[in-house]
């Protein structure tokens, strides 16, 4: 999937699409762990993300936050990142106005600024959350959460709280009209290392449940 460059609010950002396999295809965006930690478009967990959407013939777009790779600016402490989030949602949907549905999946970092961009887009109808750093930030934004979706915690994590991963799942499921799973990963550590097998099992499954079209979440 060649390079390609979106224009953000800093300048251009670096990304990778794959274009929409047919007319009204959903959308999904990914976006990657924290940037001044090594955090890139091209981190494992975020790539396995885009390619198990690809897969099931979504139009896909990752990218690098400014200041990342190819992508021009600096590192915002998430403020800035959320609009490069916001303008490169913007991209998609210009290029295929048409879709059906749109998710969103981030990785630590990555799902902090996924869950601050679905309380601005109403479009956003499914989340995948992997190791939301809700020790680290605050969630309350979530206040209601308008769509659901999926958060995913590794119990050996030593960067996220479990614990304090569970506390926000608890708050959110206190929420009418929205449905929380959470999978917590035995043995898993911040990044999946062992894990990758499971930590995908556990998305691909979630994945099978709210695309069927019988499944009781729209």
């Amino acid at each position: 999937m060649p390079a390609i460059a979106i224009p953000g609010p800093e300048g251009r950002l670096e990304a990778r699409f794959s274009p929409p396999p047919r007319p009204r295809a959903p959308v999904a965006m990914i976006l990657h762990p924290h940037p001044q930690a090594g955090g890139t478009m091209n981190d494992r967990i975020t790539q396995a993300l885009y390619k198990t959407f690809v897969a099931r013939g979504f139009a896909v777009l990752r990218f690098n936050f400014r200041g990342v790779g190819r992508s021009e600016g600096e590192f915002d402490n998430g403020i800035g990142e959320l609009s490069d989030a916001a303008s490169a949602l913007d991209w998609v949907q210009s290029f295929h106005p048409e879709a059906s549905t749109t998710w969103i999946a981030g990785f630590s970092f990555g799902a902090w600024i996924g869950m601050q961009l679905l309380m601005r887009r109403p479009e956003i109808r499914g989340f995948i959350s992997v190791s939301p750093p809700s020790n680290m930030y605050d969630f309350s934004f979530l206040a209601p959460c308008p769509s659901s979706g999926i958060i995913i915690q590794g119990a050996q994590d030593e960067v996220v709280n479990p614990n304090a991963v569970q506390k926000l799942v608890d708050k959110l499921r206190t929420q009418r009209h929205i449905t929380i799973h959470h999978d917590e990963i035995p043995r898993a550590n911040h990044f999946y290392e062992n894990e990758m097998d499971m930590l995908m099992a556990s998305v691909n499954n979630y994945l099978d449940f709210r695309l069927d079209p019988n499944s009781p979440i729209k």
